[in-house]
Parts: structure tokens; C-alpha cells; sequence
């Protein structure tokens, strides 16, 4: 009983600490002189404005029989263009037009420019994600492998690649890398990314397989196994559950970091972010709005890491 009176107590001051944050937030926001807009942003995240319909040719406007269908006679001779698929017509029959005139409006649901960014930074984020697991993997076995010269490779990639910053690699990989290899705007950003956090991979698997006693491969060996399936069913699978928290922490960077490559016109959330600003003069809320769904994205990874981790320790 006294345990779960704690429980409540501790978990009032948690809800009152949040209240007081919140109310705090909505107090400064009221001591500005700012007006606030969040109407503004709405149409760049869904798009609910009707679609314009306009003519691609100079021609005339032929009303069907069942007085729904549009027929337009191009004056060129061009194939007649028939619309069916419309919400509300603007031209009557045998209205005379010209190419770019609007003849109907259909209303429709659109994703906006931040979705589509927040789409792009879900992409490079999964991409380099796996790619760098993968990657990482590789070079976290070739840190402790016992051959000298792949485990000084390995450990002179890590300390190049922690060592200078994520912006300067983007530079490096598209105008020079890119350059040279023809490199595509979102290969370029998804190849950066990787090979950034592959390095911070590759030394959180590294410590997971240091921590776990030798005693296991040693185990594994006397039975017969070779050192690569010792690796694979014993080693391993106890170092990504015991690396599963670290992993998350660098994934979770990961998507943040992506932010970066907009320095090469890849419009991702937040240069979608500052095009909409550009668009709606609504800074604030058009940056709180991005700053929620970046936390939308790293919250949904860290609870299915969560769940993994659940799961695994479940299993076992």
C-alpha cells in the first residue's frame, strides 16, 4: 500500500512539473509581441486547398450530353482532351479558351512540403541506418580483429571519421567524392551519413563484444565451433543486447544529423522548414511544428528499440 502511495505521489510531482513547464512555454508566448499563426502552417502539412484544372491548349469548351463530361477541341488541331474527374466546373459550353485558363477545380487531400521533407528525412534516415549497421558491424569485428594491419585501418577510420565534423564530410563526399563518381544529391547524403555513423557503430559493437566474458568463445571453441559461428551464434547475439541502448542513442542522432544535409539542396524536414518560413512569415510556429515531428520520428524508434529490448531480454 505504502509503495503504490509513493508511486502516485511521485508521479503527481512528474504531472506538475510538466503542468508548470507547459504553462510557463504558453506565458512566454503570451509576453511577446508576436502574433501567432498556426493557421498558416496547416496547408504545408496536409493540403486541402481544391486542385486547379487549367487548359493545356488554346481551343473551345463541349459540354456532354449527360452534362458532366468535358470535352476541349484544341484549335490546332490537337487531340481533344476529355474531364470527367472534377469537383466544380469554371467554363460553359462552348466557352472559347486559351492554354493556362483554369476550366474546373477538383478537391483533393495533398501531403504539404514539410510531410514530403519529413518523408525525405525518414528515407535517408532508414537508408544509412541499415547501410551503417552493416557497415559498422564490419568494422567493429575488424577492430578486434588479430590481424594488425585490418585493425589499424579500422581504428584509422574510426578517428578520421570521429574526428572531423559531419557538415565538412557532406562537403567532402558530394562536391569532391560526388564529383569524381557522379554521385547523385541523395546517394551523396545517404553515403556521408553512413560513414559517419558507422565509426560510432562500429565502437559500440566493439565494446559489446569486449563485454562479453571470454570464457564464452572459449566455450564455443570446445565444442567444435569454428571461430566465425562462435562469432555469429554466441558472441554476437549477447553484444547487440547488451549494445541495444547505446545503438538507439546513436540512431537517434542519426535522424537528427540528417538535418545537415541540406547544405547540399536536399529538402528535407527542416529546409522544408525554412521554405515554408520563407513563405508564411510564421518562424515560430512553422519551427515548433518541426521540432514536433522530429520528436514524433526519434520517440517512435526509441519505444520500438524499447520493445526489442523487451523482447530479446523475453526470449532469454
Amino acid at each position: 500500500m505504502q509503495v503504490a502511495t509513493h508511486r502516485w505521489l511521485w508521479n503527481g510531482v512528474f504531472t506538475a512539473i510538466v503542468l508548470m513547464l507547459a504553462g510557463g512555454i504558453y506565458w512566454s508566448s503570451k509576453s511577446i509581441d508576436y502574433n501567432w499563426h498556426w493557421e498558416r502552417v496547416l496547408p504545408y502539412i496536409v493540403d486541402t486547398s481544391p486542385q486547379s484544372i487549367r487548359a493545356p491548349f488554346d481551343g473551345r469548351a463541349e459540354l456532354g450530353d449527360d452534362g458532366h463530361t468535358l470535352t476541349l477541341i484544341s484549335d490546332y488541331g490537337d487531340a481533344p482532351l476529355i474531364l470527367n474527374q472534377y469537383t466544380s466546373l469554371q467554363v460553359a459550353d462552348g466557352d472559347l479558351l486559351f492554354e493556362g485558363d483554369e476550366i474546373a477545380r477538383l478537391d483533393s487531400l495533398r501531403i504539404g512540403p514539410i510531410t514530403e521533407g519529413m518523408l525525405m528525412t525518414l528515407k535517408l534516415s532508414v537508408v544509412s541506418l541499415v547501410c551503417s549497421v552493416l557497415l559498422g558491424l564490419a568494422i567493429g569485428l575488424g577492430r578486434i580483429s588479430a590481424n594488425p594491419a585490418l585493425r589499424k585501418l579500422c581504428i584509422l577510420y574510426i578517428e578520421i571519421i570521429r574526428g572531423t565534423p559531419l557538415l565538412v564530410q557532406i562537403f567532402i563526399i558530394y562536391f569532391f567524392v560526388g564529383t569524381v563518381l557522379s554521385l547523385d544529391r541523395f546517394t551523396a547524403g545517404v553515403t556521408a551519413l553512413t560513414l559517419f555513423s558507422a565509426a560510432y557503430v562500429a565502437e559500440i559493437i566493439r565494446a559489446g563484444i569486449q563485454s562479453v566474458p571470454p570464457g564464452q568463445m572459449e566455450a564455443a571453441r570446445s565444442l567444435g565451433m569454428s571461430y566465425v559461428r562462435a562469432m555469429v551464434e554466441v558472441i554476437l547475439p549477447q553484444a547487440l543486447k547488451r549494445s541495444l541502448p547505446a545503438l538507439a542513442g546513436q540512431f537517434i542522432n542519426l535522424i537528427k544529423d540528417s538535418s545537415l544535409v541540406s547544405v547540399i539542396s536536399l529538402t528535407d524536414l527542416s529546409k522544408a522548414g525554412r521554405e515554408v518560413v520563407s513563405s508564411t512569415f510564421a518562424p515560430f510556429e512553422v519551427w515548433f511544428t518541426i521540432a514536433l515531428l522530429y520528436l514524433v520520428m526519434t520517440a517512435s524508434l526509441s519505444w520500438l528499440v524499447q520493445r526489442l529490448e523487451q523482447r530479446m531480454a523475453a526470449a532469454h
